[in-house]
C-alpha cells in the first residue's frame, strides 16, 4: 500500500473535475468519451481515431449493462443537463439504479436490426463469415467478421492489419513505404501514386480484404472515419476512390467473444502525390511526425517497426518494414531505453506467513494497517497483468516482489517475468522478516538487474486502454508524477493519521530541510514512475531516516514512503521529475454507489489508469465486494494473459506477419449480449499488501 489520493471518488472521476456524491448516476459524462455522443449503427456515424477500445455491453454480472442500454443513452443525448440535475435531486439513487436495469430489458431496435443485417451478410458472404478462424459478431450495431486469435492484443491487431496490407500491395507490385504517423495504436503505409497505381492498390486491397475479410473506411479531415464498411464489395472501394487516406481493418477477437480490436488498430493507406512543377516529389496528404514532402527516386530502407509505435518494445523489435530515411531514425521524443515494472505483493492468507507474522514482535500502529480489506483477495494481480499485456506491452521486464510467496495461477517460467524475494533485496537479513510496505517499498532499487526507469505498481492498480511510456517518462529521462488534490495535513505525525498522513508529513520535514520548501500535495494512486538512481541517492543522503523504515517490521508513526512520495519531490527539486496529467479514476470499493461506478467505466473505458482501493471494510464485507469486482475484472481484462499457467502466449502473435494468429475456435454467429460492442466501433489467489 502506498500513499493513496484521499479525496472521494466522485471528485477523481475526471481530471480535473468534481461532482457531488448524490449526482453521480446521472451526471452527463459520457459527453468527456470519445465518440459517446454518435449513435451506433447509423449509416452517418463518425468514429474517434481514440474511441475507447472495448466498451461492454454487459455489467458486472454478465447482465445487460445498465449504462449502455439504449434507452438511457437517449436520455443523456436528449434531455437537457438542467433537468437531469433536477431528476437526480428528487429520486433516489436506488430508484434511479432499477429504472435503468428495467431499461435493459426493453428491445434495442438497432440490436434487431443489427441481427437482420448479420443473417443478410451470412447468406451474401456465407464464405467470408464462418470456418475455424473466423466469427461472426455484432459491434456498433453492424455485423463483424472477426478474425479469432487466442490471446488478440492491441498491439498485435495493429502489426497484422499493417502486415496484410504491405503483403496485398508487394504482391500487386505496388510502392509504398511506412510513415511515422501521428498515432501509435494504428499503423500508416503511404503509397507514391499515379492515377493508375491509386487504383492498382485499391484492387489489390479489395483482393486482400476478400481473402480474409476485411473493412474499410476514409479517414477525413480531422482524423474522423467515416463509416466502416466491408472491404470485399465493391461499392465499398467505389465509395472511397477519391479519398487521399483509408484506413484497412480486419478486425480480431478472443475465441469466447469477449474482446474484439477494431478500427482503431487499423492501417492507414496514405496516397502521396507527385510535386506539380517536376513531379521529383511526393507530398503527404495530411501532416505526420517526421516529413511531409521526400524524393520520389530515393532508394527504400529497412528499420524495424519498433520504430513506428510506442507500444512495442525495444527489448523485443518487430520485424522490419521498408521506409525512407527521413523516417528511419528515431525523434526527439522517442523514449529508447528499457522500461520496467514492479509489483509487490502478500498473499494474506498463507499459514505460513501468518505463522511468520504471528512469531514477530510488534504490530502496526494504525487499524489501517492491519484491516482485513487489506488481505482480501479479488484477483487483482491477475487482472492487473493482464491490463499490463493488453495495454503496456513496451515493458521489458515485470519484477514480483515477494514473501517466499508465489501465486498458485502463475506461470514462472515465462519470459519478462521474474519472482524476487525480500531477501534478495534487503541487504540486512537480520532486517527480515518485514510486513511493512513502507519498509519493503524502500529496498526496490535493490533487485538485480532492475531498468534505471521502472514503474511501481500495487496490484489494486490497473491500466485502463493503451499506454506509451510518454505517459510516465520524458524521452530525456525526467519522470512523471500525479499530485492528488488531497492535502497532507499539517503538524507532526500523531496516531490519528492514517499511514499515508504519517508517512506524508515524514517526507515533508526531510524536503524542507534539504530544500526550504513545504510540500503539500499527496500523490494519485496510479503506478510510480521511479528511476534507480535516485532512490539510490535518497538512501545515501538521509542514511538514517531511510535505514529506520527499512527496520521496522510494521508500519511506523515514524516511516518515510519513499516510492510513492518521497521520491517525486526529491527528484523534482534536483531537476529529474516533473508534474504530468493522467486520466485517472479511483474508486472506493466500500463505497455504497460503487457497482454504478463499476458499469460506467466498463461502459465508458475512458481511463488510462483506475484504481479499485479498500481500507476500511470489514471480513463481513468481503464476500459481497467479491461479487462486485471479480465479475467486472473479468468483463474489463477477459483474456487470459500469458502470465498464466495453461494461457497461450500472445508475445509471438504481436509481431506476427498477415493470415497467422487464427485461433481453433469458430465463433457463433450471433452471440449473447456480452459479444456486442458498444459505440460507434468495437476496438475496442489470496493478495494483500504489507501491514
Amino acid at each position: 500500500m502506498h500513499d493513496i489520493d484521499t479525496t472521494p471518488p466522485d471528485a477523481t472521476l475526471r481530471e480535473g473535475a468534481s461532482s457531488s456524491p448524490g449526482t453521480e448516476d446521472d451526471e452527463p459524462q459520457a459527453q468527456d468519451t470519445p465518440g459517446a455522443s454518435e449513435v451506433p449503427g447509423t449509416t452517418d456515424a463518425r468514429e474517434a481515431l481514440d474511441t475507447p477500445d472495448v466498451p461492454s455491453a454487459t455489467t458486472r454480472a454478465g447482465n445487460r449493462n445498465p449504462e449502455v442500454s439504449w434507452p438511457v443513452r437517449l436520455y443523456r443525448r436528449s434531455v437537457p443537463v438542467r433537468l437531469r440535475r433536477a431528476v437526480v435531486a428528487r429520486t433516489s439513487p436506488a430508484a434511479r439504479a432499477r429504472a435503468k436495469r428495467w431499461f435493459t430489458t426493453v428491445p434495442s431496435p438497432g440490436d434487431a436490426l443489427g441481427r437482420i443485417r448479420a443473417a443478410h451478410a451470412v447468406r451474401r458472404h456465407p464464405d467470408l463469415f464462418r470456418g475455424p478462424d473466423r466469427s461472426l459478431r455484432m459491434a456498433g450495431g453492424a455485423p463483424r467478421a472477426v478474425l479469432v486469435t487466442p490471446d488478440p492484443t492491441p498491439l498485435g491487431a495493429r502489426n497484422a492489419n499493417a502486415a496484410r496490407v504491405r503483403e496485398a500491395l508487394d504482391a500487386a507490385g505496388v510502392d509504398h513505404f511506412s510513415v511515422r504517423g501521428r498515432r501509435d495504436t494504428s499503423a500508416v503505409v503511404a503509397v507514391a501514386v499515379a492515377a493508375a497505381d491509386r487504383a492498382r492498390a485499391h484492387r489489390a486491397l479489395a483482393r486482400a480484404c476478400a481473402d480474409a475479410p476485411g473493412y474499410v473506411t476514409a479517414v477525413e479531415a480531422g482524423e474522423r472515419l467515416r463509416r466502416t464498411a466491408p472491404g470485399f464489395r465493391a461499392a465499398t472501394w467505389r465509395a472511397v476512390a477519391e479519398a487521399d487516406v483509408i484506413r484497412l481493418t480486419w478486425y480480431h477477437g478472443d475465441p469466447e467473444g469477449r474482446l474484439v480490436l477494431g478500427p482503431k488498430y487499423g492501417c492507414d493507406v496514405e496516397f502521396w502525390a507527385a510535386g506539380e512543377e517536376t513531379g521529383d516529389t511526393l507530398t503527404a496528404p495530411r501532416h505526420n511526425r517526421t516529413a511531409e514532402v521526400v524524393p520520389r527516386t530515393d532508394d527504400p530502407v529497412e528499420v524495424s517497426e519498433t520504430l513506428f509505435t510506442a507500444l512495442a518494445s525495444p527489448a523485443r523489435p518487430l520485424p522490419p518494414v521498408r521506409t525512407r530515411k527521413e523516417f528511419a531514425r528515431p525523434a526527439p521524443e522517442d523514449v529508447r531505453f528499457p522500461v520496467d515494472a514492479v509489483y509487490t505483493w502478500v498473499d494474506g492468507h498463507d499459514p505460513d506467513w501468518l505463522a511468520r507474522r504471528a512469531e514477530t514482535a510488534g504490530h502496526a500502529y494504525h487499524e489501517e494497517a492491519a484491516n482485513a480489506a487489506r488481505y482480501a483477495s479479488h484477483d487483482e494481480l491477475r487482472h492487473s497483468l493482464r491490463s499490463l499485456h493488453l495495454y503496456a506491452p513496451w515493458l521489458r521486464t515485470i519484477h514480483l516482489v515477494t514473501d517466499r510467496q508465489v501465486p498458485s495461477w502463475l506461470d514462472t517460467d515465462v519470459p519478462g517475468l521474474r519472482i524476487v524475494d525480500h531477501t534478495e533485496i534487503f541487504s540486512d537479513p537480520g532486517l527480515l522478516p518485514t510486513f511493512n510496505s513502507h519498509a519493503i517499498e524502500s529496498q526496490l532499487h535493490h533487485i538485480e538487474g532492475l531498468s534505471e526507469h521502472f514503474l511501481y505498481f500495487n496490484d489494486d492498480v490497473f491500466l485502463g486502454r493503451p499506454t506509451r511510456p510518454q505517459d510516465f517518462f520524458h524521452a530525456n529521462g525526467l519522470t512523471q508524477f500525479f499530485p492528488s488534490p488531497a492535502l497532507i495535513p499539517p503538524g507532526a505525525p500523531n496516531e490519528r493519521d492514517v499511514p499515508v498522513s504519517a508517512a506524508g508529513k515524514n517526507n515533508r520535514a526531510l524536503i524542507e530541510e534539504m530544500s526550504s520548501t513545504v510540500i503539500g500535495h499527496k500523490m494519485k494512486h496510479t503506478p510510480h514512475a521511479l528511476r534507480r538512481s535516485v532512490l539510490y541517492e535518497i538512501e545515501e543522503r538521509f542514511p538514517e531516516q531511510h535505514r529506520a523504515t527499512a527496520s521496522r517490521r510494521f508500519r511506523s508513526l515514524d516511516d518515510l514512503s519513499v516510492v510513492s512520495s518521497l521520491h517525486h519531490y526529491y527528484a523534482f527539486l534536483t531537476a529529474r521529475a516533473v508534474p504530468g496529467q493522467l486520466r485517472y479514476a479511483y474508486l472506493d470499493i466500500s463505497d455504497p454507489v460503487v457497482g454504478v461506478r463499476l458499469d460506467r467505466l466498463l461502459a465508458r473505458r475512458d481511463r488510462t489508469v483506475f484504481c479499485l482501493n479498500d481500507t476500511v471494510s470489514g471480513e463481513e464485507d468481503v464476500e459481497a465486494q467479491r461479487a462486485l469486482l471479480t465479475p467486472f475484472l473479468e468483463a474489463y481484462f477477459p483474456v487470459p494473459g500469458p502470465y498464466e499457467r495453461g494461457a497461450v502466449s500472445g508475445r509471438a502473435w504481436i509481431g506476427r506477419e498477415a493470415g497467422a494468429g487464427a485461433g481453433p475456435v469458430d465463433g457463433p454467429a450471433d452471440g449473447p449480449a456480452h459479444r456486442q460492442a458498444v459505440g460507434p466501433e468495437a476496438d475496442g489467489t489470496a493478495h494483500g499488501r504489507a501491514a
